[in-house]
């Protein structure tokens, strides 16, 4: 049954006091980084003509039978244990019977009663501070097949649906959090999380753009009614969201919209059914779709093409040996080994391993973490950026920004003059050495340096009289009368050397 969708919203939810609760809990289906699908072995390659990658399993065609992909329930364990999950010695398949025009078996092979993992958590914070750590707890973690994908084009003026089964079948992983969250923020630190975390261990692309990571958002509120009752407005489900961003904008709009229909209706849980709506991106609003099915509409039964999984602990112990460090071990380890704050660690950590690796070569051959991550931070990522180049394909190597930044701090560059040359290194490939040759940038002798110092305060005694009388500002006159006579002068030192001089005079 359709609803007309609601009237924009006349309460904002951001404001900082609420009259309410926002409660939300999030449903993340992840495709698993395996080559093949998760019951046959068609590929499962993103951008293949539509309907290349399919075979009679996947189709669903009469007589074939699933084989189960070892390699995704691999990959599934392995993230469901770095979400500290228990999981379970026995685990089954279950058919999830519902219709759609993609489903061409008219069910989907999914776990109900039984997952291969439940009982997890994920710590979310924010170096930021602007919400306190929360642990949301992971109702579970199972594995299901994927349906295939409806393609419409309304461009001519009349309906034309397409069907691409290519993703029919794929591997993925569904992880259904309790609804611990209060906030939209919250959710958008808490998917980026999730997302880093699965993509260090190696599960997932996490490609939203190629459907590798979609998001359906549940939420309702919780409202203190004068009587000292709490008031539950009912859930709602959201979907159709393709970014972290939309899912906060779409929580946002919905934490609104609820306050409003409640203001009207008074309607609770109980008294109106979960309702299922779609995330309006361009408009910025939520559409009613339909009202949400229960676990008895689906006509759910164990699977009986596939035998139960039983997982012995030696196995389990084989199945996590290689899982790596955790986002979250890896910050704790850079803070405490580099001596950098929680919010660079999480900066550098948040840009992927191989960031990470630049930046713990790069402090191991100068021995200082912090100046290793202002560089990283302010240059490299931002050369990054503006060249659209990962960090693998980096043209300057560690151990050349190493050799740069050593001449930062020993005074023979200053920090504007080694920006320069960094970026003709970046564009040339060539070392420090050679660019600051290239550009004419010399360093300038200890005894040069002096003999500038003095002709500049004999030159102005103006600029003298003011630094004697304690206005040891003034002393910045004289560095752009040095920088004139010498480019490659070091203003930090100009500065130390003149305020020597006429302290001493």
């Amino acid at each position: 049954m359709m609803m007309a969708a609601a009237s924009q919203p006349t309460t904002s939810a951001t404001t900082d006091v609420l009259p309410y609760t926002i409660v939300i809990g999030l449903e993340v289906h992840v495709q698993l980084l395996t080559r093949t699908k998760l019951f046959c072995g068609c590929s499962t390659a993103f951008g293949a003509a539509p309907n290349t990658q399919t075979c009679p399993v996947c189709l669903g065609l009469p007589g074939s039978l699933p084989v189960m992909n070892h390699e995704a329930f691999i990959l599934a364990v392995r993230a469901a244990k770095a979400l500290s999950c228990r999981i379970a010695e026995f685990t089954k398949w279950d058919r999830k019977h519902y219709f759609y025009p993609d489903l061409p078996k008219g069910y989907q092979i999914s776990q109900f009663d039984l997952p291969f993992s439940s009982d997890g958590k994920l710590l979310v914070c924010d170096s930021k501070g602007r919400f306190a750590p929360r642990t949301v707890g992971i109702v579970r973690v199972h594995l299901e097949e994927d349906a295939g994908k409806s393609i419409h084009d309304e461009s001519t003026g009349c309906a034309d649906s397409r069907i691409d089964l290519n993703r029919t079948g794929v591997p993925l992983m569904e992880i259904v959090t309790q609804p611990d969250l209060r906030s939209p923020q919250e959710a958008r630190a808490w998917l980026n999380e999730l997302k880093l975390l699965l993509v260090y261990l190696k599960v997932s692309d996490c490609n939203m753009q190629e459907g590798s990571l979609r998001v359906d958002a549940n939420i309702n509120l919780h409202i203190p009614l004068p009587d000292g009752r709490i008031a539950k407005t009912p859930i709602v489900e959201i979907k159709n969201v393709n970014s972290f961003r939309s899912v906060e904008r779409a929580l946002l709009y919905e934490a609104s919209r609820q306050w409003d229909e409640f203001n009207h209706t008074h309607a609770e849980i109980g008294s109106s059914p979960k309702q299922t709506r779609g995330w309006d991106d361009p408009a910025g609003v939520t559409r009613a779709q339909r009202h949400k099915e229960e676990s008895s509409d689906y006509r759910y039964f164990p699977e009986p093409d596939l035998v139960p999984v039983t997982v012995s602990e030696t196995e389990l112990s084989l199945m996590t040996s290689a899982q790596g460090e955790t986002p979250a071990l890896l910050r704790s380890r850079l803070e405490s080994q580099w001596s950098i704050s929680a919010y660079d660690a999480d900066v550098l950590v948040n840009q992927g391993i191989a960031f990470v690796g630049y930046f713990e070569r790069l402090a191991t051959i100068l021995s200082d973490g912090k100046s290793a991550s202002n560089w990283m931070q302010q240059d490299v990522m931002r050369m990054l950026n503006e060249n659209t180049v990962a960090i693998e394909s980096f043209p300057v190597r560690a151990e050349g920004l190493a050799a740069l930044i050593a001449q930062v701090s020993s005074g023979a560059f200053d920090t504007s003059r080694a920006r320069d040359i960094f970026s003709e290194m970046v564009k040339t490939g060539r070392s420090a050495a050679e660019v600051a040759a290239s550009m004419g940038i010399a360093d300038v002798g200890d005894d040069e340096l002096m003999s500038l110092c003095r002709e500049l305060v004999a030159c102005n005694p103006k600029i003298v009289a003011d630094v004697k009388g304690g206005k040891e500002q003034a002393a910045a006159g004289l560095l752009g009368q040095a920088k004139k006579k010498n480019p490659n002068v070091n203003p930090g030192k100009v500065r130390q050397l003149c305020l020597e001089l006429i302290r001493a005079m």
